[in-house]
């Protein structure tokens, strides 16, 4: 992109966040480690939380106007609530005993940085919690897009009945552009568009893609079980990601529905319907050559979902 300026740098280095910020009025900080496991579990605090702090700090003695900080919906969902589904709006506040595991934590505390940083300072720093991401553009394969090449790839054998709440990527962009716009400063906007139950969004994608879903259902303790020996093998035995990270197993056993009227009205935010943005994925991943060649390779026309 011709207009964009590429520096180079880390949200850990105080000086580097500087120079970077300099000049701006306006600094959208999306950086973190947005992995549910580290090798390094101090990650979590170094880059989340005093990663944030650094760029609050370098917008503040920079004289940037305003700073949009993207948090996530992880830390507004509660585990030890038992798993009684719970509605979610911008209003939900919760401690750091009840997050789901380390990166949550560290999401929170970081949130809680940029929330003292208006409060405190009068720094103008409006929130964003993105739900879960997809859509085109997935370079880095976050969780979302793992799950759904495992699909497409017909290696996901069952799956846990669960409730998610998805959005397109290109729609969170353009919500941290409206909250930058029409933002108040200290305020959360949840940036959710669709909840859905996991195996509406399989059939979804079976739909789409002639991949038949898995019709093996695995309960939660099984997977709580699973989850707990993948992490123990990564951390002590293969140190890489494991196949299924505990924290998003716990927040995975919990429904959850999202009430974000409040984002919707007061920045005019409109997200796009939940089988454009499928489809969306699913040719990317074609092009870029992450689906493997059985399977199917003419994605049919999508109905409309509710």
């Amino acid at each position: 992109v011709p207009e964009v300026e590429y520096l180079q740098g880390s949200i850990t280095d105080g000086q580097a966040v500087h120079s970077a910020v300099r000049g701006c009025g306006r600094v959208f900080h999306m950086a973190a480690h947005a992995g549910l496991w580290a090798r390094d579990k101090q990650a979590f605090t170094s880059v989340n939380v005093a990663g944030t702090r650094n760029v609050l700090e370098a917008a503040r003695a920079e004289g940037v106007e305003t700073v949009v900080h993207t948090s996530t919906e992880s830390i507004l969902i509660a585990v030890g609530r038992g798993r009684k589904p719970q509605r979610i709006s911008e209003q939900t506040t919760l401690s750091e005993a009840q997050m789901a595991g380390p990166y949550c934590v560290g999401k929170l505390r970081a949130e809680q940085e940029a929330c003292d940083a208006w409060r405190t300072h009068g720094q103008r720093v409006i929130i964003c919690n993105p739900t879960v991401p997809v859509g085109p553009g997935d370079h880095w394969l976050t969780p979302p897009s793992r799950m759904m090449l495992g699909f497409l790839n017909r290696r996901l054998p069952a799956y846990m009945p669960t409730t998610l709440n998805l959005v397109d990527a290109r729609d969170v962009a353009m919500g941290h552009l409206l909250a930058a716009e029409r933002g108040a400063p200290g305020n959360r906007y949840i940036l959710g568009a669709h909840d859905v139950e996991l195996a509406e969004l399989l059939q979804r994608l079976q739909f789409l893609s002639g991949v038949p879903m898995p019709t093996r259902r695995v309960p939660y303790r099984l997977a709580w079980l699973v989850a707990l020996g993948s992490e123990w093998l990564a951390d002590h035995v293969t140190h890489r990601p494991p196949a299924a990270p505990l924290t998003g197993v716990r927040l995975g056993g919990i429904s959850v529905r999202f009430d974000n009227r409040r984002t919707r009205d007061a920045l005019g935010w409109r997200p796009r319907p939940l089988d454009e943005s499928l489809q969306a994925a699913i040719g990317d991943y074609r092009e870029r050559g992450l689906i493997e060649p059985e399977a199917p390779a003419a994605p049919r026309q999508p109905k409309r979902m509710r």
